[in-house]
């Protein structure tokens, strides 16, 4: 078997392990929580109405009243197989709910995503390339606080000068484009600044690399200097880090959507935590795990087509 192939099986393996962790923990997460979904679907928010006696058939139809070995081996056995069970406050089947839900929220992250790293490679690139120390230092002066603002705090910005003041785009719903943009944006700041951030640190590092002064003892341009020679050895530390700019696109999304009302995964998650509705929570947290583990093993892959040296690397590692 070849290096990249063994390679590849641990990265797989490691990836299995921690969706395994990522489900086992937010299981126990939400049996430590306080509450008990039987008696929230039985009362709602009249606690004190609800009957013992429903409560306790509730239980006993929902597995509920198992020790909680035999609840997670249950629970984890019916999610090998696709089954994540259905919704305590629905009784609809946890997979449905997040097949209607998700692709709302794919659209919202996709579009932010987009604009991040339009916005923050050319951030970083425009800090690169002029020549008024000022100018850089500005613009260099943005990243961080992009990074260090609250999501929420975005947003109601947003809504307050583009919605309230300006009128220029709805406050809430997910009805057409218009709907989505400040939204998009919310979650495109800090993700956005993060980029900035990581490529105008790397850009600098590249820079003050030797080979850069040969290409400009040969006449070559600045703007080819950066673009055409620094710019690509100065991606490979950014694309190493885009599963945890995926995860920070989730996370923003989750805020976001309550936020500007919209439906999605953010919502779901928000309101069967709210409701103890473990099947529900648990397939969100498996599905943003599975994302996350993708989008890592892709960079994995994909980095070695950019730079040959990660590839010799790994095989000196795997060799050792």
């Amino acid at each position: 078997m070849s290096a990249g192939l063994r390679y590849a099986g641990r990265r797989i393996g490691q990836g299995l392990i921690v969706l395994w962790a990522a489900y086992t923990i937010s299981f126990l997460v939400l049996y430590l929580l306080p509450g008990d979904a039987a008696a929230l679907f039985a009362g709602g928010a009249d606690q004190e109405a609800v009957d013992p006696e429903l409560v306790a058939r509730l239980r006993a139809e929902l597995g509920l009243d198992r020790p909680l070995w035999e609840q997670y081996v249950t629970a984890l056995g019916r999610a090998l197989t696709g089954d994540f069970g259905t919704s305590t406050q629905t009784g609809r089947p946890a997979v449905a709910l997040l097949a209607e839900a998700l692709p709302s929220t794919l659209v919202l992250t996709g579009f932010a995503f987009v604009l991040s790293v339009i916005g923050g490679v050319g951030l970083a690139i425009a800090a690169s390339l002029t020549r008024r120390s000022w100018l850089r230092n500005s613009l260099l002066s943005l990243p961080p606080i992009g990074v260090s603002v609250p999501v929420f705090w975005i947003g109601l910005l947003l809504l307050q000068a583009f919605s309230f003041q300006l009128r220029l785009f709805p406050a809430m719903g997910d009805g057409g484009f218009d709907s989505l943009v400040l939204p998009a944006v919310t979650i495109a700041i800090p993700s956005g600044a993060f980029v900035a951030q990581l490529l105008s640190r790397s850009l600098r590092s590249t820079l003050a690399q030797p080979y850069i002064e040969v290409v400009r003892a040969k006449g070559a341009s600045e703007a080819r200097v950066q673009l055409a020679h620094a710019l690509r050895n100065a991606t490979i530390p950014t694309l190493a880090m885009v599963g945890v700019l995926v995860g920070g696109l989730l996370s923003g999304a989750v805020v976001t959507e309550t936020v500007f009302s919209r439906l999605g995964i953010g919502r779901l998650v928000v309101t069967a935590v709210n409701n103890r509705d473990v099947p529900v929570v648990q397939i969100v947290v498996v599905f943003a795990a599975v994302v996350f583990v993708v989008a890592n093993l892709l960079v994995d892959l994909v980095s070695p087509l950019i730079d040959r040296r990660i590839t010799l690397a790994r095989t000196a590692f795997a060799a050792a």
